[in-house]
């Protein structure tokens, strides 16, 4: 690609992505091409014309090849787009995906001020509810060192590190105090069906995926324990794969939790629970 117009490089890009069977490769070779050059993705079509030069050209080629090896996009450029803000995020957290929206905008319905996120990875929910309710603090709990850093990260570039703080705990195994929302995205798939999963999810961290088991799990322990860490009026909201929702939803009644409900995501698959605890 070395010698070749930004044009050219990102159809010849987007054909190799193509033969390796990757859907949206043009999407993505936009993407790959706008973090080599530093241009917001939007602006890549004044710049097609351009000549590309050749350690750029050597980026650019590079970063095609991890992609059809199916690194994806984000561990590339190392950040993701989640409800309109950019995270931080590597091989060490779950990538955000759209469908995680739908617990915050479940949980932007309630009145809060401390708020609790058990297996915070990026931080991407926890971040997001204080970036957009100012008054909030939080408190994000993640098992792997790795993922708080890449958390704390993120907070300090959204400008909410001073309302928020992170601790290494399994769970609410160091969880004090009680908080007005609980709120997680916990590793839901069953080890059974990991094999037949998108080769991309295989460069994120299994922790974050598998309980190692039924994909039940850690819901098993976040809704029996959560009505010990919440306040009088508090909500438990969780993520689910869109079969779990019976049966996490049965969990939660089970654990003394009132208005127990499902909500879809936008493509209208059960994507998150919800229950109360009695005022």
């Amino acid at each position: 690609m070395s010698g070749a117009t930004v044009g050219a490089a990102l159809r010849a890009g987007a054909k190799a992505l193509v033969a390796a069977g990757i859907e949206g490769g043009a999407r993505d070779v936009r993407l790959l091409m706008a973090s080599v050059l530093g241009l917001e993705p939007g602006r890549m079509t004044l710049h097609l014309n351009d000549d590309l030069p050749a350690a750029a050209a050597a980026s650019f080629e590079a970063f095609v090849q991890r992609r059809s090896a199916r690194e994806p996009v984000s561990h590339l450029i190392g950040r993701r787009v989640f409800f309109g803000r950019d995270f931080a995020v590597s091989a060490d957290v779950l990538d955000p995906r759209p469908e995680t929206e739908a617990l915050v905008l479940a949980a932007l319905e309630r009145p809060f001020e401390r708020v609790l996120d058990l297996g915070t990875g990026s931080g991407c929910i926890l971040l997001t509810l204080l970036a957009e309710r100012g008054s909030a603090r939080g408190l994000g709990a993640d098992l792997s060192p790795a993922a708080l850093t890449m958390a704390q990260r993120n907070a300090a570039a959204l400008g909410v590190a001073e309302r928020c703080g992170f601790v290494c705990s399994d769970w609410f195994g160091a969880i004090e105090g009680r908080y007005d929302l609980i709120v997680s995205n916990p590793p839901y798939i069953a080890q059974a069906e990991m094999g037949t999963l998108a080769p991309e999810l295989s460069h994120e961290p299994a922790l974050a995926l598998t309980d190692g088991a039924d994909g039940l799990a850690a819901y098993r322990i976040i809704c029996a324990r959560a009505p010990a860490y919440l306040a009088k009026g508090g909500a438990l909201i969780v993520e689910i794969g869109p079969t779990q929702g019976a049966e996490v939803s049965a969990m939660m009644r089970a654990a003394g939790l009132r208005d127990v409900h499902i909500r879809p995501d936008l493509d209208g698959r059960a994507r998150v629970v919800l229950g109360c605890q009695p005022a």
